[in-house]
């Protein structure tokens, strides 16, 4: 390969769990999705996912208050420092103990992490280079049960920890002599948030169930007073009481805890000495109040507080939020939007905006509270993902999922704009038509719809005369034959998608049918089965089996090369084998079952080593040249195989998420115990996540209400059609891989007399075509557009007419690459359009070559197209507006001239001569 793949993008997948964070801006929203971190640019209609990636699934995200870098938590506490500006990860940190929450102080030199009952208070990584960027400064200890949350005070002074043991604890964050720690009560349960007030140290509390707690303070901000070191404070005063013991005890506390010069301040029941001449900040409740309850179910999830418009949103279980504004406890809005539980709500810094966001569904909502209206609505499928499709320009995708549901992804913004739900069980295959505008999906609920992509609606349902199971789908070249496979009866069905009646049932396989694919060049259907055959089937004489081909072993997928020449199957015991379907001959094969590299799930018995002797691969997808293979099972790798030399090129991680199952070739044996595994250990929370063993016998997806350890596999795989990008449907979510030409330096025809300076000399001498030859000759991308722009727009036609042919398809493709995401649009598109005029019937003599190349030009074209035509309409409509208020005003301007002329006839005007 001359190029490289990387990791673009994450799609089907908008939040899993964890906070929710808003940039400083309050444009986009930060959003958890397994072990990656997705943004989602409000503004702007797009997503991106951090090409960074944690050893478990993210449960904390942390912003510093200028937006450049963020903290990164997971599962186990492993901590990600990461810069929003780079995309690099700047520092790693293990807290060796899961982290609840983690907040930076509102001026960032400083950020809290709390962990089981302690907070944890760290000097923030600044802007300079540090050995530790993780520096501990002091460890609060004061709840007596796990902490919940964090809040700080507007000017970093304090900060206010939230605990399970149904308390609140205000720490100062320096040494204030009248302020170390103080504990709030008042509440019946689990407290959810603590919030600050704007510029003060009153405090509102939330519990679990529902309540609302309003504290108010004796001492402002400004009264806070530096003190000495708790520990100096705790041996003045017990010097002053002749505590010997206490001393000692104190002096050893501090030699275990204050390890790295870390002050240690441990919280009791009693509230701490004063200084003297100095009074200590006391707290008082002032009011409770209750929020409206409809059982244990309602409980209240998650809660956020805004503090310049002092307007507190509260989530519950039943998927209803409330807004109210404090401290008058006033209700403002109450909205049901989802039938889930809230997990986590955010507030952007202007408060208009709020982020909710719902794993049980994996929903990602924003809502604008004033409008009353959606800003952001995206859902994923919130069970495993079984398939995907391209569209013929590679601008959309389709995925199917177990939920049943369709949904249709833009490449270019990563969001889903449609959604079909006319499914009633697992949706198997989809793909679209020749147009692109047609999506056809099969599904275990025994029918095959046909989508419209221009008015959204089910237009097309086709049946079997018995109930029957699809479990693969093919479409035609014309679109106009729809063919799918039955798992249970044996038999592939055709229908016509014009009239939508059942043409004819072919019969001949012995075992359900695994996938079907149609040739790209014949009318000719391809079909595979677990009966060790693969038969083709001529679509053009009476439906007959034109050849059978014997296979070693069951037949899991089959797929054609672009140009229809070859044929791939993948059968059961790891092997690919390559077939003519003109001679039916067998080409080639490929043993990959060493490859696919499968882990060892927590519940096997036997080693890895053992059951990767029944894995095998369960996709297949020719690339957009047809000189490599894609190939993934259930395994964490995917497999690109050269098909001329039969060898494994590269094999691609999708994932790195320890929290899947089957990720490690080995267990872990610090997890085995006498007794067996403590992975196989219920641990139930009771707090709704349960414990995470899943039922006997269940593989797609836990039907009960406990949580699962999903296992990690490839279901499905696809290359674009421009060959400038592949996706994969994973246990993940839909993982799409973009080609790199950066990362790799190929040049072409390279000589010593090649040099960057001799390009620029060319350039200056005029001699463009020279200069465009010796650019591609380096292969360098910067230096290529900086030659093509340098060309004058009269000399284009010129240069392209004097270019070699084997120049021109490089030009070409640079051109619709480029085109994508360049501003200059008339410019390339005059390249393009000279290009195409000048060799087009020898490009067209290599059209199976040049066909992802052109597709790609089409994607470029259609999408810029789409772009200027709701621009220009809109500045059609606007000018029609103007047009006719300035038509209205001057009727307006007319009608006030005729009036005042109707009033001065009326009174006429007489001279001093006619009053003579």
């Amino acid at each position: 390969m001359k190029f490289a793949y990387r990791f673009s993008n994450l799609l089907g997948a908008v939040y899993r769990h964890g906070n929710l964070n808003f940039s400083k801006d309050g444009n986009s929203v930060i959003s958890s999705v397994g072990n990656r971190v997705s943004v989602f640019d409000l503004k702007n209609n797009k997503s991106e996912t951090l090409p960074v990636s944690t050893t478990k699934n993210i449960t904390c995200v942390a912003l510093s208050p200028d937006g450049h870098l963020a903290v990164l938590v997971d599962e186990d506490g492993a901590a990600v420092l990461v810069s929003l500006v780079t995309r690099a990860v700047l520092h790693h940190y293990h807290f060796h103990k899961p982290v609840s929450s983690v907040r930076f102080s509102p001026d960032g030199r400083k950020f809290v992490v709390t962990k089981e009952n302690v907070a944890l208070l760290y000097h923030a990584p600044g802007k300079r280079r540090e050995f530790n960027a993780f520096q501990l400064d002091k460890s609060f200890y004061g709840p007596y049960d796990e902490t919940t949350c964090i809040d700080w005070t507007d000017d970093s002074r304090c900060f206010a920890v939230g605990s399970k043991d149904m308390s609140t604890w205000v720490f100062g964050a320096e040494r204030w002599a009248n302020l170390i720690y103080y504990s709030l009560g008042g509440h019946k349960d689990v407290v959810v948030g603590c919030f600050f007030e704007k510029d003060s140290l009153n405090l509102y509390t939330v519990s679990q169930d529902a309540a609302l707690c309003v504290w108010e303070t004796d001492s402002e901000l400004a009264d806070l007073k530096k003190g000495p070191r708790y520990s100096d404070r705790k041996k003045m005063g017990n010097r002053g009481a002749g505590g010997r013991e206490d001393e000692e005890e104190d002096e050893r506390e501090e030699g275990e805890d204050g390890e790295n010069g870390a002050e240690v301040i441990r919280g009791s029941a009693e509230a701490p000495k004063e200084v003297e001449g100095v009074k200590n900040v006391r707290y008082k409740q002032t009011s409770k109040h209750f929020f409206n309850k409809e059982g244990d179910f309602n409980k209240l999830t998650a809660a956020a507080f805004h503090k310049h418009t002092r307007i507190l949103v509260s989530g519950f279980a039943s998927g209803i939020f409330h807004l109210h504004e404090l401290p008058e406890f006033s209700l403002i809005h109450s909205l049901s939007i989802s039938d889930q539980r809230i997990n986590a709500v955010a507030w952007n810094s202007t408060g208009d905006w709020i982020g909710f966001g719902c794993s049980g569904m994996g929903q990602l909502l924003v809502w604008e509270w004033q409008s009353e209206s959606y800003v952001f609505k995206q859902q994923g499928h919130f069970n495993n993902m079984a398939t995907l499709a391209y569209s013929p320009d590679g601008q959309y995708i389709a995925t199917g999922g177990d939920d049943g549901k369709v949904k249709v992804w833009n490449t270019n913004s990563g969001l889903c704009f449609v959604t079909f739900t006319e499914h009633t069980s697992c949706v198997t295959n989809v793909t679209f038509t020749s147009s692109g505008f047609v999506i056809v999906s099969a599904s275990l609920d025994g029918t095959v719809r046909a989508f419209d992509l221009h008015r959204y609606r089910n237009f097309r349902t086709l049946t079997s005369p018995r109930p029957a199971q699809f479990s693969s789908l093919a479409v035609d070249g014309s679109g106009e034959l729809v063919c799918a496979g039955a798992q249970d009866s044996f038999e592939i069905f055709l229908w016509s998608m014009q009239t939508g009646r059942l043409l004819e049932v072919l019969s001949g396989h012995e075992g359900p049918v695994s996938c079907l694919c149609f040739s790209p060049v014949r009318s000719v259907l391809a079909s595979v089965s677990w009966d060790r055959t693969v038969r083709l089937w001529d679509m053009l004489d009476s439906w007959q089996t034109r050849e059978t081909l014997r296979l070693s072993a069951d037949g899991l997928a089959v797929a054609y090369r672009p140009d229809g020449e070859e044929l791939a199957v993948a059968t059961l015991d790891g092997e690919l084998s390559f077939w003519n379907p003109q001679s039916a001959a067998q080409t080639g094969s490929i043993a990959g079952r060493h490859d696919l590299q499968t882990g060892r799930k927590d519940t096997d018995k036997v080693a890895a080593k053992q059951t990767a002797k029944g894995k095998s691969f369960t996709c297949l997808c020719y690339s957009a040249d047809g000189q490599s293979i894609l190939a993934g099972g259930q395994s964490k790798f995917v497999c690109i195989y050269s098909i001329r030399d039969q060898v494994l090129m590269k094999k691609f991680e999708i994932s790195c998420n320890l929290s899947l199952d089957a990720m490690e070739e080995f267990l872990d044996r610090r997890k085995m115990t006498e007794f067996g595994s403590l992975s196989l250990v219920d641990e139930g929370a009771g707090d709704g996540d349960e414990v995470q063993l899943s039922l006997p016998g269940v593989k797609r997806g836990d039907m009960s209400s406990r949580r699962f350890k999903p296992e990690i596999r490839v279901s499905s795989l696809r290359f674009s059609p421009t060959g400038r990008s592949w996706a994969a449907t994973s246990t993940e979510g839909l993982l799409i891989y973009s080609l790199d030409a950066s990362l790799v330096f190929d040049p072409y025809d390279l000589s010593l007399d090649v040099t960057p300076v001799s390009v620029r000399r060319q350039l200056k001498r005029k001699e463009w075509a020279s200069a465009i030859l010796l650019a591609f000759r380096l292969n360098e991308s910067a230096l290529i557009r900086e030659v093509i722009e340098a060309v004058p727009h009269d000399q284009i036609a010129v240069v392209c007419s004097l270019l070699p042919d084997v120049y021109v398809e490089k030009l070409l493709a640079f051109v619709a690459a480029t085109l994508e995401t360049s501003s200059h649009l008339q410019f390339y598109l005059t390249w393009a359009q000279n290009l195409l005029t000048t060799h087009g019937q020898k490009l067209k003599n290599r059209s199976a070559a040049m066909l992802p190349t052109v597709q790609s030009l089409q994607k470029s074209v259609q999408r810029h197209f789409e772009d200027l035509s709701k621009l220009c309409d809109w500045n059609v409509f606007s000018l029609r507006y103007a047009a006719a208020l300035s038509n209205q005003r001057g009727l307006k301007r007319a009608a006030v001239h005729q009036a005042s002329d109707e009033e001065e006839e009326s009174f006429p005007v007489f001279s001093t001569d006619d009053l003579i």
